[in-house]
Parts: structure tokens; C-alpha cells; sequence
């Protein structure tokens, strides 16, 4: 749970450090800086989508655990049976 956490404040100050680096960098034109700011914000983003997406396959395969546990049950269940 911490380490989620700790990925989502990563991926904000990422963004907002690029953010910022994209404003001074349009009021000072300074294209270098501006640049260096979307690359960070972009990178911010893509860290976010990519920890969504761990997110959900780490759901999936525990759903599909659990599937996989109940399907083994119901056939020691059936096996007993007879």
C-alpha cells in the first residue's frame, strides 16, 4: 500500500516540476527548458498509466487465482462425493 503511494507522489511531482519548467521556460523563452519541462510532465503521466495498468493486471490475476482456487474445490468436492 505505501509503495503506491509513494509512485503516485513521484508521478505528480514529476508533473508538476515539469509543469513548472515549461512555464519559466515560455516566460523566459527558453525552448530548452520548456522542452526539458514536457519531457518531465510526459514521463510523470506515463508513470501514472503505467502503475494503473499494474494495478488492474495485478486484479486480474487474482481474480483469476481465486477462480483457479474455487474450480480446485469443486472438484475435491466432487471426488469426495463419490
Amino acid at each position: 500500500m505505501t509503495k503506491k503511494v509513494v509512485h503516485t507522489m513521484s508521478e505528480k511531482s514529476d508533473q508538476v516540476k515539469g509543469r513548472g519548467k515549461e512555464v519559466v521556460g515560455t516566460l523566459t523563452g527558453n525552448e530548452d527548458l520548456e522542452s526539458e519541462g514536457q519531457a518531465d510532465r510526459r514521463a510523470g503521466e506515463v508513470k501514472h498509466t503505467l502503475d494503473h495498468a499494474k494495478g488492474k493486471i495485478e486484479e486480474l490475476i487474482d481474480k483469476a487465482g481465486d477462480r483457479g482456487e474455487e474450480a480446485i474445490d469443486k472438484i475435491k468436492d466432487a471426488r469426495h462425493s463419490k
